[in-house]
């Protein structure tokens, strides 16, 4: 059976999946019970996994896989064991370094090793391991990282490796879409056609409605932005790009300080270590600094 064949049977899984509906994409590689090939189990067994990590369900994972699972699959495992609890971390890190250190065996644990790599703000790191995948989302990964750094003309090049590779695809059509949010200008009104058509095809999620929304904030279009918004928050209402783009948007609005500062403490509850919440306790640490340092000493004035 071809490798074309294959992608058919994992399409509405992997699509699902990339979009971030994956409720459905565990939907879809439920209703796969018997597979082509050993090769189309793994990787719909990958993405399932993948899908109840991204709904925070570690335990399926931690639960499921085990010793005698498949190569492809064990570095998932891992990340679960990452991203569930906070005291394991240095541990997997060490594990990670290890395994990455003799061979990247397989695109999982490629990927795998890049998450936590980021997770742990070791861009360099992750790009690196990045590099020695030649999977489309390798690709896709190597350009979010790019774009983290603001290396967009690095970014358009990786860009074009997707493209040759698969231009239909769809995590190709998502990553020229970031790439056009990054570029501005008219860029960003293709952006938005991009994630449009995604929409259209299938369905709203708040990964694709956060997109629309960034593009219409770079146009100040708030109105159209905040509708967007609304709708994912609705969708999920601890999504935490969809909270990050409310408090954005609500300061280019001018609105009162209240309802931006719910949605503050909101991310705060759900999402305590997001990027977005450390940089910000950074920032008032680094503020109170000064401020200390700066602040006029008080004097004993004889009466």
């Amino acid at each position: 059976m071809s490798r074309q064949q294959h992608d058919d049977e994992l399409f509405e899984i992997r699509n699902y999946y990339y979009i971030g509906n994956y409720q459905q994409c565990i939907n879809e590689a439920q209703k796969l019970r018997q597979p082509s090939t050993p090769e189309v189990a793994i990787q719909r067994d990958i993405f399932t996994y993948r899908s109840y990590m991204a709904q925070n369900k570690f335990l399926v994972v931690l639960d499921e896989i085990t010793s005698s699972s498949a190569d492809e699959v064990q570095p998932l495992k891992l990340l679960a064991e990452y991203l569930s609890n906070k005291q394991k971390r240095e541990s997997v890190v060490a594990q990670v370094d290890q395994r990455v250190a003799s061979n990247v065996e397989n695109d999982t644990l490629a990927l795998v090793a890049a998450t936590i790599y980021v997770n742990q703000s070791n861009l360099e790191a992750a790009y690196r391991i990045l590099h020695t995948s030649e999977s489309l989302e390798a690709l896709a990964f190597s350009i979010d990282i790019l774009l983290k750094i603001d290396r967009v003309d690095l970014a358009r090049k990786k860009l074009k490796e997707m493209q040759e590779k698969d231009d239909d695809a769809t995590l190709t059509q998502l990553a020229q879409a970031w790439v056009n949010v990054a570029t501005g200008g008219e860029k960003l009104q293709d952006a938005y056609y991009i994630y449009q058509e995604l929409v259209d095809k299938y369905g709203a999620t708040p990964l694709l409605l956060n997109g629309q929304a960034v593009a219409f904030i770079g146009q100040a279009k708030y109105e159209e932005a905040e509708a967007a918004l609304q709708e994912a928050l609705d969708k999920d209402a601890n999504y935490p790009d969809t909270l990050v783009n409310l408090i954005v948007l609500h300061r280019h609005m001018g609105k009162t300080p209240e309802i931006g500062n719910r949605y503050l403490s909101q991310l705060k509850d759900a999402n305590p270590d997001h990027p977005y919440i450390k940089d910000l306790k950074q920032k008032e640490s680094e503020f109170a600094r000064i401020c200390q340092q700066y602040a006029p000493s008080v004097s004993n004035i004889p009466a």
